[in-house]
């Protein structure tokens, strides 16, 4: 089906229940247990899957999903979950399921992504970041069916963490019984691109950076709400989306600018909701390759910098200096941590004493797409260049399409890159693991290229008890062993903004990853 422009889309909306969404790019696929990108997970995990459990918006208390009940056994080791009956799976062009939702779905979902002798483990390139990053494929022992709608998952060794990762975007249940369709046909990448969950929206069509097009899961278990149709139309400029916004053509927005929230504040027509973010935007160095393997040379880039301009010039105020890579909110906040100061005299003389020349040339990454943690990488980049160049560094600001800017940055070509990461849950460790462990290199969410096994210790440690303070401690320890190693500087913990036309209710602020539209009513 092709449609020529959003104004198609606005003709036909005009004709039913639907909503038009302004996205920010296009999605690398609609299966979130392949890529973190929130593009990805955007266009996907909320709106075609479910998870055994979920989180609670308002309070981040775990709740039950596609599991109505659980229990874990005393040593931490066995958790065994009641799953709910009756949860139909999408009827499509492509796919009518013959049952609904059961044990097997669960075993093959989380058996693809963590046995590698799996049939579909290697399907879409075999890549699966969020799990490995956090190395839950070393957690977990086993996956048995206790009946048809019960299992039990044993692990290695306690996790306390392990609730909440089951919660996350990336933690979607699939359709065993469509793979098993697909492997017959010979065609299991389709799994991937052409997507079957129980989720509230089916998928209809997608044209890469141009639209995708949604309709609402008739049949969905949780609830009837949902628009009848929900398109993305994929519009990569933040004044386009806004543009789009004002006139109507878009019902909500994805990232608005900084620089546009005083615009859409004062429309009595449009609604701008902000949360305090479970986010961190930093610049990681590369510390895979000379000279940024030295610890001296990085808190010398760190001292470079001064931070408060950076958040007035790229968020305006609207964000708050991170001392660390742990936002504020999290429970296991160190408020008297260790920070990196702007200091360029002494920057300057560190980079001496190391062997780094009057003239040295590095490259900085700069995303080419806006995130709340980073809403202008490439102003960001323009001021930290005129920062470093008072030091004598030369630094020269690259960028590609965001794709192509993930797969370089995973092959580690640059030497230090403007990013972020947004949490999955409210648990600290979905912070440090997946951003600087060991097995995150390998996963392509640890930016730095740095491994500690002492950071590693610490971390594993860490999730080994339940009780929060022994978990601080820990904690605390690996945000010291931060500030000494420097792998990243933490820049900014962003607030969240959601900008939407008031005719729309009942769509908040996830806090914990991507946008939900299954709850959300449009007035006519």
């Amino acid at each position: 089906m092709l449609l020529s422009g959003c104004g198609d889309y606005s003709a036909e909306m005009s004709q039913q229940n639907g909503l038009i969404y302004c996205a920010e790019g296009s999605p690398s696929s609609f299966n979130p247990q392949l890529d973190t990108s929130g593009t990805t997970v955007d266009a996907s995990s909320h709106q075609l899957y479910d998870r055994l459990l979920d989180f609670d918006t308002q309070t981040g208390r775990i709740i039950p999903g596609l599991a109505s009940s659980w229990l874990i056994s005393s040593d931490g080791l066995t958790y065994t979950f009641q799953l709910r009956k009756n949860v139909p799976f999408h009827s499509t062009a492509y796919f009518t399921p013959s049952r609904t939702f059961n044990a097997d779905d669960v075993i093959f979902s989380v058996d693809r992504w963590r046995l590698s002798h799996h049939p579909y483990h290697e399907i879409s390139g075999g890549n699966y970041p969020y799990f490995n990053s956090l190395g839950l494929k070393d957690v977990i022992k086993s996956v048995k069916r206790v009946n048809g709608y019960r299992i039990r998952i044993t692990l290695h060794r306690p996790d306390s963490s392990f609730l909440a990762n089951l919660a996350t975007d990336f933690a979607i249940i699939l359709s065993a019984e469509y793979a098993e369709q697909l492997l017959d046909q010979g065609m299991p990448e389709r799994i991937d691109t052409f997507p079957i969950g129980t989720g509230p929206f089916k998928f209809i069509s997608y044209r890469k950076d141009r639209f995708i097009r949604f309709e609402k899961h008739e049949n969905y278990w949780k609830h009837p709400f949902a628009p009848e149709q929900l398109i993305y139309d994929i519009t990569t400029s933040s004044s386009l989306r806004l543009a789009k916004l004002l006139t109507g053509e878009c019902d909500a927005i994805a990232f608005p600018s900084q620089s546009e929230l005083n615009l859409i504040e004062q429309d009595e027509k449009l609604s701008l909701d902000v949360k305090s973010g479970l986010n961190v935007g930093f610049w990681a160095f590369n510390t895979a390759r000379p000279p940024f393997n030295n610890p001296d040379v990085r808190k010398a880039l760190a001292m470079a910098i001064d931070k408060n301009t950076l958040l007035e010039a790229v968020y305006f105020d609207r964000a708050v200096v991170a001392k660390s890579i742990l936002p504020p909110s999290s429970w296991a906040y160190q408020e008297e941590g260790k920070e990196m100061s702007y200091n360029p005299v002494l920057a300057r003389k560190l980079l001496r004493e190391n062997g780094i020349e009057e003239g040295f040339g590095m490259n900085i990454w700069a995303m080419p797409v806006e995130r709340a943690y980073n809403p202008n990488a490439r102003k960001m980049a323009e001021l930290i260049q005129s920062y470093l160049k008072d030091v004598g560094i030369d630094a020269n600001i690259v960028s590609y399409e965001w794709s192509t800017f993930r797969q370089r940055l995973k092959l580690g070509l640059h030497d230090s890159v403007l990013i972020g990461w947004t949490a999955d849950n409210g648990d600290p460790d979905n912070f440090y693991r997946p951003l600087l462990s060991c097995s995150a290199i390998l996963s392509g969410t640890n930016r730095a290229m740095w491994c500690s096994p002492e950071y590693d210790k610490l971390i594993n440690d860490a999730v080994r008890y339940s009780d929060p303070q022994e978990r601080i401690d820990l904690y605390h320890k690996a945000s010291d062993l931060l500030y000494e190693q420097m792998p990243l500087v933490p820049i900014a913990h962003a607030y969240r903004y959601q900008a939407y036309r008031k005719a729309l209710s009942g769509f908040e602020i996830n806090p914990y990853g991507g946008v939900r539209f299954g709850e959300v009513e449009m007035s006519k």
